[in-house]
């Protein structure tokens, strides 16, 4: 497939219930909970500007309305910050509010799988290609994981997918890539494979939740069969996809913070605050001496 059409559409999976961090999500949606001062969302839809992402669509689910909420004006709290001249907190909220028409969301009415929640931005995406991020996983590197996905698209056309190195005996716990011919800053994928038994793995590559598909993969999600856990796996639509079209594998380098777990929620609050200059003073000793007071 030559096909390189500019990747202008992300879309982002929200409908989650958030059951790994109960009681807080009985209330609040995942992606809201808060890493530093920004929510986790707001890492994910950084990650996706950064690209050149110029449409952002949230396949959302019930109480997932403050998402919508958030990425709207606050009337009463602008108004407010207007009145007491809060330049610092308007300039913030500015810069991070969409342009006018650059965001749309729609309903996953019931919780089928990874698959499922992409099929149901299909209209919203139209034929074209389009990046998918799972909210749940923020990047930290000295690129963007979706920049350099797109710049290795404009290479290879067709599908790619993020992927990284995990210890080969911990493979068995990811989707996994088999390795082909190097292309730019990845490689050729020669087969994936979803969880393999241990032993069985064609690589160590894991995908790691950041995706450039091509539209042709919503009449395959549409007919796709449920794999496991009765749901409508994403990889399952991409292996059959990968039959008809290439995939390639951008081979990110940096660091991965899975927020729906309550260890990598942890583990990406503290690294995200030791990287501000506004923070790092005030908490690295405390965090230091903590460390120092479990031995």
């Amino acid at each position: 497939m030559t096909d390189k059409r500019k990747v202008r559409k992300a879309v982002f999976p929200v409908a989650g219930l958030g059951t790994r961090f109960l009681p807080a999500t009985k209330a609040v949606p995942k992606e809201m909970l808060t890493v530093v001062d920004k929510p986790v969302i707001q890492y994910v839809v950084d990650e996706a500007l950064e690209a050149g992402i110029e449409h952002l669509i949230f396949v959302t689910g019930r109480s997932k309305a403050v998402i919508e909420d958030y990425f709207d004006i606050q009337v009463e709290l602008d108004q407010t910050l207007r009145e007491r001249n809060k330049k610092a907190e308007i300039e913030l909220l500015d810069g991070i509010l969409p342009k006018a028409g650059t965001t749309s969301f729609t309903r996953q009415q019931a919780p089928l799988g990874l698959g499922h929640a992409v099929w149901c931005a299909r209209d919203l995406v139209g034929n074209e290609p389009f990046a998918l991020l799972l909210p749940d996983m923020i990047m930290k590197g000295e690129k963007g994981c979706l920049k350099g996905m797109v710049e290795l698209y404009e290479q290879s056309g067709g599908n790619v997918i993020a992927v990284e190195e995990c210890a080969p005996d911990q493979a068995h716990k990811y989707g996994i890539v088999g390795v082909g011919d190097k292309i730019g800053d990845g490689f050729k994928i020669t087969k994936m494979v979803e969880k393999p038994a241990p032993g069985t793995a064609p690589s160590n590559f894991f995908i790691n939740g950041r995706y450039i598909l091509q539209p042709e993969i919503f009449p395959i999600l549409e007919r796709q069969e449920r794999g496991a856990g009765n749901e409508i796996q994403l990889t399952d639509g991409m292996v059959k996809l990968s039959g008809a079209q290439p995939f390639a594998a951008y081979h990110f380098r940096g660091d991965t913070y899975d927020c729906g777990a309550k260890d990598g929620f942890i583990l990406a609050n503290v690294a995200f605050a030791l990287e501000r200059g506004d923070i790092r003073p005030s908490v690295e000793g405390p965090l230091k001496d903590l460390l120092q007071s479990l031995k």
